[in-house]
């Protein structure tokens, strides 16, 4: 294996005999206690995951508002102090550098975080593209980051702090906030499906905040649950996942996540024109949901077929806990993506017939 990085918490996994992987450079657990315990404990409880994986930059200086209107798709102007916003980066041809979220301190200043295995990637395209007036810095070993996620979870949280927690809107955050006596932002924000926080505290105060939340929301149900179930949950939500929905040759508008792509703001960004044309032109392909109709369960890069025509293949597959559904999502030819079009997927050899279905397949009441 080669030299992993390893998060605040390596040793509280270790004294749970946590099944430790490679996600994104860092050794992280898939499961603590299971993976369909852990997806049920979120939908119906609480559940916390440590993400410290993920990157953070700052962003500062005269113009950052400026230079971020033109690195990503989102409208930035939007975004007021106490604001998150979610977007994307991309190349010129419209291919996805990454998505990401954006916190607005003020217009000179913005924390941006990123996907883990794209770090050093994010910021090199960042950096190359600075102007001297920014200052860009990369804080993810400095930051740690605890997602609580469900309906108990602002209770969970509650519990180790005074802040009113109900008073941050969804997308929004609060800067200063003492978690069990550690000064933290706090995010309305997830990638569950459910409604949740995001904890961001010094890297080595982490453990303190973990510590306290377990055996401060127990009665809430709240859970430690690892990438296995943080995985099943944002598919079930029709999340995307850089690397499966999202990439360098997927664009966002293929991906589904045309919600953060702004064409008509005032400020031309990276891959403007070829997200123009996709978009006047129409989509030659975009990702769907699938339900197998056959027994089967459709993996990542399996090939789909319209009779002999293959016609994309599946980028995230699972048997949906919430839903008890084998599904997929997958990247097709936009003629077969009509609702109800039948289409078989090749499973190692053999073709088993599933369906276009709505998406998202989960979501909360």
């Amino acid at each position: 294996m080669p030299d992993l990085k390893i998060t605040p918490l390596y040793n509280y996994y270790k004294s749970q005999n946590a099944k430790l992987i490679d996600f994104g450079g860092y050794l992280l657990p898939v499961q603590m206690t299971g993976i369909k315990n852990e997806h049920h404990a979120v939908r119906t409880a609480a559940g916390i995951f440590d993400v410290s994986h993920m990157g953070e930059f700052g962003v500062e200086g005269e113009g950052a508002q400026q230079f971020l209107q033109e690195m990503v798709t989102n409208d930035v102007a939007k975004a007021h102090p106490g604001d998150a916003l979610y977007t994307a980066m991309c190349y010129e041809d419209g291919g996805t550098v990454d998505d990401l979220l954006i916190y607005c301190f003020d217009t000179n200043h913005y924390q941006l975080v990123v996907n883990a295995a794209n770090i050093d990637k994010d910021f090199n395209w960042l950096s190359e593209h600075a102007p001297q007036s920014i200052n860009l810095t990369n804080r993810s070993e400095q930051i740690a980051l605890l997602a609580v996620q469900g309906p108990h979870a602002l209770n969970s949280v509650q519990k180790i702090t005074d802040y009113d927690l109900t008073s941050i809107e969804h997308f929004k955050f609060a800067k200063h906030v003492s978690l069990n006596g550690v000064g933290s932002l706090v995010s309305r924000t997830g990638y569950t499906g459910e409604d949740g926080l995001e904890l961001y505290c010094p890297w080595d105060q982490a453990c303190s905040i973990w510590n306290a939340l377990l055996e401060k929301g127990a009665s809430d149900g709240l859970i430690p649950c690892g990438l296995g179930a943080r995985d099943t949950l944002r598919f079930e939500a029709r999340l995307p996942l850089y690397g499966q929905e999202l990439s360098s040759t997927i664009s966002p508008l293929e991906a589904g996540i045309g919600f953060a792509v702004k064409t008509n703001k005032p400020i031309d960004f990276i891959g403007k024109q070829a997200l123009i044309t996709q978009k006047t032109g129409g989509l030659k392909r975009k990702i769907v949901g699938l339900e197998m109709i056959d027994r089967a369960i459709p993996r990542s890069h399996y090939k789909v077929y319209a009779g002999d025509k293959e016609i994309g293949e599946v980028t995230t597959g699972t048997q949906a806990p919430t839903i008890g559904k084998n599904l997929g999502l997958a990247l097709l030819n936009s003629e077969w993506t009509k609702l109800g079009t039948e289409v078989d997927v090749d499973v190692r050899g053999k073709r088993k017939k599933a369906k276009i279905v709505k998406t998202p397949f989960y979501k909360r009441s």
